[in-house]
């Protein structure tokens, strides 16, 4: 009778124990996007499709581009509206963002698509000079907001899209504050946050190498896409989107 009730109560422990890893090795649900620089969030449509066609709630962030203050607050109020763990997944300077705002409690992991990931006392314009971009210089306005020259868009943007998308966004960047570009974070979150990191291999606005060192530091869980442009979140869709749902299966809240 007493090895029954042992065996009992060692089996019930078994699959309570079980148990406990299957509700752990759920995936993460929701996904919070963050654009970079000159651009809006509806770049990141190609991912948000495949990412909700396969059961996630995706979220975008329509950060200004006013400071970087203001942007990180944007993103903390999206996830703030989210029903539990969150990724969050930054593209170009959106890396700089989800830096400072992934030490939310709610976030469980980092997803950087050809972005900064940045240390305390860097910016993303002083790395810039330790790893040269290939880019044309921006172009500035009389009250300190960047653009790119829509004649350079393309090659230096958008090299992987096609000719009449790349027209239409040229066309309809939203400025940024070069102050964004000076930006410095104090604690960054890739130190305690699992991350994933896409490095676009024919970047020319951050160099792939500046973003290999960026993976490597942070321990990220990397990929790398041959001939991506800058724009690889919209260019390779299917890559991203797989990325970020290998980061929502591994990542535990």
């Amino acid at each position: 009778m007493k090895l029954n009730k042992l065996t009992f109560a060692a089996g019930m422990l078994l699959a309570i124990a079980g148990g406990a890893a299957q509700v752990q090795a759920q995936p993460v649900k929701n996904i919070v996007l963050v654009h970079g620089a000159f651009v809006g969030g509806a770049g990141w449509r190609p991912v948000y499709d495949r990412l909700t066609h396969d059961g996630y709630n995706v979220t975008l962030v329509q950060e200004p581009l006013t400071g970087f203050p203001e942007d990180v607050t944007a993103t903390r109020r999206i996830i703030d509206q989210q029903n539990g763990p969150v990724i969050l997944v930054g593209h170009s300077y959106g890396g700089a963002i989800i830096t400072e705002a992934g030490n939310d409690a709610k976030v469980a992991g980092l997803v950087y698509i050809a972005a900064h990931a940045l240390d305390n006392g860097e910016t993303e314009a002083s790395n810039g000079k330790k790893f040269p971009n290939s880019a044309h210089p921006f172009a500035k306005s009389s009250d300190g907001y960047l653009t790119i020259a829509p004649e350079n868009y393309h090659s230096d943007f958008a090299a992987d899209l096609p000719a009449a998308q790349v027209d239409f966004e040229a066309h309809a960047q939203m400025p940024t504050n070069s102050a964004v570009f000076t930006a410095n974070i104090p604690d960054p979150a890739w130190k305690t946050k699992p991350s994933w990191y896409m490095v676009a291999k024919a970047d020319k606005i951050i160099s792939p190498d500046l973003e290999r060192m960026y993976a490597k530091r942070a321990h990220s869980h990397t990929v790398e896409i041959a001939g991506a442009s800058h724009s690889v979140y919209q260019s390779h869709p299917d890559d991203v989107a797989k990325l970020i749902e290998q980061a929502a299966l591994h990542a535990q809240p």
